[in-house]
């Protein structure tokens, strides 16, 4: 309880406990506000916190060989107790840079080592999850990580699952409990935010049956993933803006009139990570709608991904790309293409997108039923991606292909019921598509364009595709 006591004191003398009406980054309205930012402006108030800190998890009897803040609140907390306590201490960046070592660990890494995570605020957990992923994939131990204040909302209980016990110093509702007998806030806004803590709770995944065996979480969100160092540059931009707009849902917008492409593009932007086009299917094209398109893309923050399937020698596909009517490498972000034809095809793509920092997708795997695809097929054009990574940055394919984490799937054939139709086209759930398969982002085209609700039924293919991607990381959904 004097814990907690210091930890009310602080945050009410830095003004980092705010309560009203806030709208979180998730979203979601919130009668209470931490803010822990403010305390690099208050040397004593971040000393006293970084104090606290050390003493919790010496209280815990957490053993640890280096500390590492989480980015960015808790980088100067790490560095008073590395400083003060003798500590080494590991800086995760969040972006790597694209010169140097371009690492997203800096300092001095002794693989085998056990890292000891600092965070100011703990709410699902995510960002210490992410955290951990980063120092685990250099070869440290993170079984440990303290944090000044759970929001008791949650995580906790997720991180604990994947193999790191939190130590917090106080809880939410302890602080409000003390700053109510000190009469800083009323039995009415301490109510408030107790229900709110209760009715937004992240419950652990697996919350029916026998406990979950602990294991350790290396599935890197979508973030981190952005943060690689030698990611290409367009995996990098999709991924930052999947985490940002919280989709992987790709549109196929498989339409005939221009006019009905821009109006899809214009309602559907806010909910989409990528609008697939075929333009060649269009019967009134002009250049003027993919420049009203890339508008439309800037504006609503997706990427355009022209579906031509390139399959032709290096010579054709780069006049293909770059030339005739519809000039493709100037307005699509991403394009694809068959391997078959050998590496040719994609050093003639190469030669004309690279320089406009386009990218492009490799089809590894299709969804259609008596696809003549074979392993080694698919085995090969994992390893034309890996030996072009420079422009080709992922997969279309029906599962993952590839393990390394600078690589996108990409997953046609996807409905929220499964099944088929009579011209071969099989169809997956997104739950199977990227929580049991490992795709990263779901294709779906019939499915929306048939419903009466088109934004209705995309927001519902997107909250899908969402909800099953934070599973896998082991974060639950929002609301």
């Amino acid at each position: 309880m004097a814990a907690a006591g210091r930890v009310a004191g602080a945050l009410r003398e830095a003004g980092s406990l705010r309560f009203g009406d806030f709208v979180l980054k998730s979203g979601r309205a919130s009668p209470v506000y931490i803010d822990l930012r403010g305390l690099v402006s208050h040397p004593r108030l971040l000393r006293q916190v970084a104090d606290l800190l050390f003493q919790a998890a010496k209280d815990a009897g957490v053993q640890y060989d280096c500390v590492c803040g989480v980015p960015y609140t808790a980088l100067p907390l790490a560095t008073i107790i590395c400083a003060e306590k003798q500590v080494p201490m590991l800086i995760r960046r969040k972006e790597a840079k694209d010169y140097g070592t371009k690492r997203l660990v800096e300092g001095t890494i002794n693989p085998g080592e056990t890292c000891l995570i600092i965070e100011d605020v703990v709410t699902s957990g995510s960002s210490v999850l992410e955290t951990a992923e980063v120092l685990r994939k250099e070869g440290l131990k993170v079984t440990d990580a303290v944090v000044l204040l759970d929001r008791e909302q949650g995580g906790k209980d997720r991180l604990e699952e994947c193999g790191i016990h939190l130590h917090s110093v106080g809880t939410l509702s302890g602080v409000l409990e003390i700053l109510q007998q000190q009469g800083e806030v009323s039995v009415e806004i301490v109510e408030k935010v107790k229900k709110f803590i209760q009715g937004n709770v992240f419950e652990p995944v697996t919350q029916n049956g026998p406990a979950p065996v602990k294991r350790l979480c290396t599935e890197l969100s979508f973030s981190a993933r952005a943060d690689l160092p030698g990611v290409h540059p367009i995996a990098a931009r999709l991924l930052t803006l999947m985490e940002k707009k919280q989709t992987n849902l790709c549109f196929s917008a498989d339409v005939t009139s221009s006019k009905e492409l821009l109006q899809l593009a214009a309602t559907l932007g806010p909910s989409i990570c990528i609008l697939k086009t075929h333009i060649d299917i269009l019967n009134d094209y002009t250049q003027e709608v993919v420049k009203e398109l890339r508008t439309l893309a800037d504006r609503h923050e997706f990427l355009i991904f022209e579906d031509r399937k390139f399959a032709d020698i290096g010579n054709t596909v780069k006049h293909q790309y770059e030339g005739g009517v519809f000039r493709i490498a100037s307005w699509s972000d991403i394009v694809n293409a068959h391997v078959v034809p050998g590496s040719g095809v994609v050093k003639g793509l190469k030669e004309a997108g690279l320089p406009l920092q386009r990218g492009c997708l490799l089809i590894a795997e299709m969804s259609s039923q008596g696809s003549l695809i074979t392993a080694e097929y698919t085995k090969a054009a994992v390893q034309m991606a890996e030996d072009n990574s420079d422009f080709v940055f992922g997969f279309i394919s029906t599962s993952r292909v590839s393990n390394k984490p600078e690589f996108l799937h990409l997953t046609p054939g996807v409905q929220l019921q499964t099944g088929g139709d009579n011209l071969g086209q099989k169809y997956l759930s997104p739950k199977e598509v990227i929580g049991e398969k490992g795709s990263d982002i779901i294709i779906v085209g019939r499915g929306i364009l048939s419903a009466s609700d088109r934004l209705q039924e995309a927001e519902t293919y997107r909250k899908a595709a969402w909800e099953s991607y934070l599973s896998r990381l082991g974060i639950c959904a929002e609301d």
